[in-house]
């Protein structure tokens, strides 16, 4: 059974992966609910053994759990399955996967266009030319450019493994700030070490107690002058009142894709300030990305029938330092 808002079934699963899909188990392709007390999901969950679920679905609660005894898989098709799935889950050994690794995929695409503009100084040069309707060709930028540039990860989660990846790519000199993974071939230095040292700092932290106001007043002020915050994690990463503070100096830049709060009120500095790029939490998957997602469960739902290892299983101590 599908539980996802109904919206999102045609888009997370188009015709062809459900007919996939119905191929492979029994499933009303055209039914997704959001309540489990539906009366279209009643009769279902006594012999419900794959739920497939998506934004919008109810958590599994003790409620549910009961009324599918025979539940063993809990297939999650978007990021977090955290607002989902409960210890009843966990203690009945019920298993779980998530396409969290699809939709880091567009959210690494967006860092590292980002990353590449910011180091080319378009942001800035868009602007100037807009202003001044003209510019002197061949002119040398001398501030602009990617080759050499310090690039700080700080996560090597899904995300920042992925954008490590395609960053790896150009003439860049990478560094990492994860007290917990590491990345071949990437240096792993101490935060304040990163936002000294690098040009771009890219945020690929998971949303924790621990990583609350990552970046507060003392650290967003170890950053060197030019610059450039990226922020597509999540917006308590940084303490917001203290970012205003250094972007209105004009200090240093950024380009963010969440913020804190989300979104922003209407009288956010944010919104008028020169050096800021803002876009509405766009990062991770929207239009066809979203199919991507929906493939990737279908794969783990051939996976799971077949008797072969889930690639994109999650475990419950995986959970304490997940987004």
């Amino acid at each position: 059974m599908y539980a996802m808002s109904p919206v999102h079934l045609p888009l997370l699963f188009p015709t062809p992966v459900r007919r996939r899909i119905t191929a492979l188990v029994d499933i009303d392709a055209d039914l997704a609910v959001d309540r489990f007390d539906d009366p279209r999901a009643a009769d279902r969950l006594r012999d419900l053994e794959v739920l497939i679920t998506g934004w919008g679905c109810p958590p599994l609660d003790d409620a549910f759990l009961a009324a599918a005894p025979r539940l063993r898989a809990v297939l999650h098709a978007a990021g977090s399955i955290k607002p989902h799935v409960t210890d009843g889950v966990w203690e009945r050994g019920i298993t779980v996967c998530s396409a969290a690794e699809a939709n880091a995929t567009p959210v690494a695409e967006y860092t590292t266009a980002m990353v590449l503009l910011a180091g080319k100084g378009v942001f800035a040069l868009h602007d100037s030319y807009h202003a001044a309707r003209t510019f002197t060709v061949a002119q040398i930028a001398p501030s602009v450019g990617n080759f050499g540039r310090r690039v700080g990860i700080v996560g090597a989660s899904r995300t920042g493994r992925q954008v490590i990846r395609l960053l790896r790519r150009h003439d860049l000199r990478l560094c990492l700030y994860d007290p917990y993974a590491t990345v071949s071939g990437v240096p792993n230095v101490p935060l304040e070490e990163l936002l000294a040292t690098s040009d771009i700092v890219s945020l690929h932290a998971p949303a924790t107690p621990e990583t609350h106001h990552l970046l507060d007043r003392r650290r967003l002020a170890l950053l060197r002058d030019g610059a450039v915050l990226i922020n597509t994690a999540r917006g308590v990463l940084v303490d917001t009142p203290a970012l205003v503070d250094e972007l209105t100096t004009g200090r240093i830049s950024a380009v963010l894709d969440v913020t804190d709060p989300e979104p922003l009120p209407a009288d956010s500095p944010l919104f008028d300030l020169p050096n800021v790029f803002l876009t509405p939490h766009v990062a991770g998957s929207h239009g066809n990305e979203l199919a991507r997602m929906g493939s990737h469960i279908a794969d783990e739902l051939e996976r799971l029938l077949t008797g072969r290892p889930l690639r994109y299983q999650v475990r419950q101590h995986e959970l304490l330092r997940a987004a």
